[in-house]
């Protein structure tokens, strides 16, 4: 058995020899033949590979090794910041993949997991939050940055006016205070 690791576009190799665990002849071994010798992201985890051995007498047999490919390469992060808006109850939420700006990963981004250190906001956290994204493939690898969330609340307040009665004094004027502004009848 042996154990290979994708690189950074997402590929590895072997050549039969490194699957080969010490094959002997009578005669003169002429090849080592390895049924698959070119593994991606398809193939993660173990996978079954036939390794043929030929003699210079023609003769061959064959035997299975298994090939472990693992990915150990963390994707590229990249955050974007972002809006969110207050909605009528005071709070909004985020998901982690609307602070995305564009990660990748070498196995593709298919795969690609995205969380957000804060999930939710309310009217106590207006302005500039900072959070951090966590962005995992399949394989278990991450890596983070930050992004801010700036919170707005852009709803207008609800309000109820009603008629005042106020007396106006001997000169014709008469002060009117905002707490005054609602009818007590």
């Amino acid at each position: 058995p042996v154990t290979i690791y994708l690189d950074a576009a997402g590929n590895a190799s072997i050549v039969a020899a490194d699957i080969d665990g010490g094959s002997t002849d009578n005669g003169t071994i002429v090849s080592l033949v390895a049924s698959q010798t070119s593994f991606d992201c398809s193939n993660l985890g173990a996978n079954n590979v036939t390794l043929t051995v030929t003699d210079d007498g023609g003769n061959s047999d064959n035997c299975i090794a298994v090939v472990t490919v693992l990915d150990t390469i963390a994707p590229t992060v990249v955050c974007q910041n972002i809006d969110a808006f207050l909605d009528a109850s005071g709070n909004v939420s985020i998901t982690g993949a609307m602070l995305d700006g564009g990660s990748s990963d070498n196995c593709g981004t298919g795969s690609l997991n995205f969380t957000s250190s804060v999930a939710s906001f309310s009217c106590a956290d207006l302005g500039p939050q900072t959070v951090t994204l966590t962005v995992t493939d399949d394989s278990g690898n991450s890596s983070t940055c930050s992004a801010t969330v700036t919170v707005l609340d852009t709803i207008t307040p609800t309000i109820a006016c009603s008629a005042a009665s106020i007396n106006i004094d001997a000169n014709g004027w008469a002060t009117v205070a905002a707490f005054q502004t609602r009818n007590p009848m």
